[in-house]
C-alpha cells in the first residue's frame, strides 16, 4: 500500500488511501549541503536546536534528548523553546546563524513562517534537518527525521475502535455492534502532522460511519471545523463543552467516542466531560484517545478515564536525528528510508520514519516501564 502525499491536500472523509512508508528499505541520500559541511572537529561545531514549547512534555524530552546526544559526539549545542510563539522562533533561529551555527535541527511552531530564515540558513550552506514537524514551502529542508505520522492516525482510530468494542487489540472484530455517538478533533492546521494523523484515523474510520455503526452526531467532521490550533488543551475543551451543549443536552444521546489526536488535548475533553456528568458509574467517560505517552495521560489510562495513547520513543528520534546530524556535519550521507511521501510543497523531504505503538491499560508496562521510557514511581 502506498501513503498518499497530503502534505497540501485538502481533507475529506472519502479518504482511499493506504502505506508502504513503514516497509521501505533504508537507504542513503546524497544532499548538497552535506557535501557543503566542512568536515572537522566536533567540538567545533555549533548546532541549533529550536523546540516549539515547554508546556508540553514530550518536547522536554526531546529538547533534552537531542542536546545531550550531540554533547557526547563533541558537538556544542543551543537549544532554545519558543513557547508556541512564531516571531520568538524565528528570532532564536537567526541568532543561531548569526552565532554561526554549522547545523539547524528545527521542531517548527508554524512550518510555513521559517522560509526567510531558511534561505538564510542556504546562503551560508546551513544544513537543516526539521524535526517530527514538516517544514513547508520551502526547498532549504536536507532533511527530515519523524515517526510514521500516517500510523499515528491509523493506531488512534484502532485504539477508539478497541474501546467501542467493534474490534480487538489483535486486530480481529470485536463483538459490538453499534451504533455508537463519537465527535472527532484534529490537530493544529499550521502542524503538516496533523494533516497525516487526521488523514490516517479517517480512512480507518470511514467504512464505520458509511455503515452507521458510527455517527458523528455533531455533523463536524472537516479537518478545518475540528482542528485545535495550537494544540491548546483549553481550545480543546471549548470545543468539547459546546459540542455537548448543543448536540447532547436535552436528551438521551451520549457520546460513546472522541478521537483526540494528542494527550494534552485529551485531558481538556475530559475536563469539559466530567464537567457534563461524565465519569460516574451511571455515566462513565466515552471512550478517549491521545498521542505521546504523557505521563499525566497514562496515569489517566491507569485510572480508567483516558482509554489509550499513541506512544512515540523520543529517544529513538533524538538518536536517529543526532546520527543524521553527525553524518552530515562530518560531510558524509545521512541515512533515511523514505523518499516519496513527504512532499513540503516546495520539495520531497528525504525522511526517516519511526514506528508508533498503541498503549492502552493492559500494556503500558510492557511498552513504557519495562523500556525504561518511565519509572513506577512516575506514573503513580
Amino acid at each position: 500500500m502506498k501513503l498518499a502525499k497530503l502534505a497540501t491536500a485538502s481533507v475529506g472523509l472519502a479518504l482511499a488511501m493506504a502505506m508502504t512508508a513503514c516497509g521501505s528499505s533504508t537507504k542513503t541520500v546524497d544532499q548538497d549541503a552535506a557535501s557543503s559541511a566542512a568536515p572537522g572537529a566536533a567540538g567545533e561545531a555549533l548546532v541549533g536546536v529550536t523546540m516549539p514549547t515547554k508546556s508540553s512534555e514530550r518536547w522536554i524530552h526531546d529538547g533534552d534528548n537531542v542536546k545531550s546526544a550531540l554533547e557526547k559526539l563533541g558537538y556544542k549545542v543551543d537549544l532554545q523553546y519558543a513557547e508556541n510563539d512564531i516571531p520568538t522562533q524565528v528570532n532564536q533561529i537567526e541568532n543561531q546563524i548569526t552565532r554561526g551555527a554549522k547545523l539547524l535541527v528545527i521542531a517548527s511552531i508554524d512550518g510555513t513562517a521559517i522560509t526567510t530564515q531558511l534561505q538564510e540558513a542556504a546562503d551560508k550552506k546551513i544544513p537543516v534537518i526539521a524535526y517530527d514537524r514538516l517544514i513547508r514551502n520551502s526547498p532549504n529542508v536536507d532533511y527530515y527525521a519523524t515517526f510514521d505520522n500516517f500510523k499515528v492516525g491509523v493506531q488512534q482510530a484502532t485504539s477508539l475502535l478497541v474501546g467501542l468494542g467493534l474490534k480487538k487489540e489483535d486486530g480481529s472484530d470485536g463483538d459490538a455492534k453499534g451504533p455508537f455517538n463519537i465527535e472527532l478533533f484534529a490537530g493544529s492546521p499550521d502542524d503538516n502532522n496533523a494533516t497525516f494523523f487526521f488523514n490516517g484515523a479517517m480512512e480507518t474510520l470511514k467504512p464505520y460511519i458509511d455503515k452507521g455503526t458510527l455517527v458523528v452526531k455533531s455533523g463536524q467532521v472537516d479537518f478545518k471545523t475540528v482542528a485545535i490550533l495550537r494544540w491548546d488543551p483549553a481550545t480543546a475543551q471549548k470545543r468539547m463543552e459546546d459540542v455537548l451543549t448543543k448536540t447532547y443536552s436535552g436528551g438521551d444521546a451520549k457520546v460513546q467516542g472522541v478521537l483526540s489526536p494528542y494527550d494534552g488535548l485529551s485531558i481538556g475533553i475530559l475536563s469539559a466531560l466530567k464537567s457534563n456528568g461524565y465519569g460516574t458509574a451511571d455515566q462513565p467517560y466515552p471512550v478517549v484517545t491521545g498521542q505521546d505517552a504523557e505521563a499525566a495521560s497514562v496515569k489517566s489510562i491507569i485510572a480508567g478515564e483516558q482509554f489509550a495513547t499513541i506512544y512515540k520513543d523520543t529517544r529513538q528520534l533524538a538518536d536517529v536525528t543526532v546520527k543524521m546530524a553527525d553524518a552530515v556535519l562530518k560531510g558524509g550521507k545521512a541515512e533515511v528510508n523514505n523518499t516519496t511521501d513527504y512532499d513540503n510543497g516546495s520539495k520531497v523531504v528525504p525522511s526517516y520514519l519511526l514506528d508508533p505503538a498503541i498503549v492502552y491499560k493492559d500494556n503500558y508496562k510492557q511498552l513504557l516501564v519495562d523500556s525504561g521510557y518511565y519509572t513506577e514511581d512516575q506514573l503513580k
